[in-house]
């Protein structure tokens, strides 16, 4: 029997990869502070203006803690994770279609001190190393490394379990 969980879609957001899972998560707590900042401000009102200045507050808090630069109006898609968040910025035009920026797709792992220059595409479930700096298209389920951004396949491995002295 073949019991291996589904795939994981690059197209419908994880957002159980952006909820903390413990009380110091500064990488996960800056996203929070962006995602309310961003709900908040579509809300007409004096409750919504108010958040959002209390969400401004908060974001700078966790950006200085992460040594991020992520803008509060940068429009990220869902399930994004940085676990080391030290050193990223990210642009804010980083959309689709946004032009001299990169265009990041969905379920991306991003390194710590990863520079992303120029308009380039990161394809859905790649990985980008730690100080990489990347300066051409990631196809999607690659891992990128290094100065020079050296492309490796990731490899999905079957993993079962079998009993002892079963071949």
């Amino acid at each position: 029997m073949n019991d291996l969980p589904p795939p994981i879609s690059s197209e419908i957001p994880d957002w159980t990869r952006e909820k903390p899972t413990q009380f110091w998560d500064p990488g996960r707590k800056l996203l929070r502070a962006i995602r309310r900042y961003q709900y908040w401000k579509q809300r007409p009102g004096v409750v919504g203006s108010l958040l959002c200045k209390m969400l401004v507050l908060r974001h700078r808090f966790w950006s200085v803690v992460t040594g991020a630069d992520i803008p509060l109006n940068c429009q990220i898609g869902g399930g994004l994770l940085i676990p080391h968040p030290n050193g990223i910025v990210i642009h804010p035009g980083a959309i689709r279609d946004a032009h001299g920026a990169p265009e990041i797709s969905g379920h991306v792992d991003i390194g710590a001190g990863a520079k992303l220059l120029g308009a380039i595409k990161i394809g859905a479930h790649a990985r980008i190393g730690a100080n990489a700096v990347i300066t051409r298209d990631v196809e999607g389920e690659m891992t990128a490394v290094g100065n020079q951004a050296a492309e490796f396949t990731v490899q999905r491995l079957d993993v079962t379990a079998r009993a002892i002295g079963t071949p």
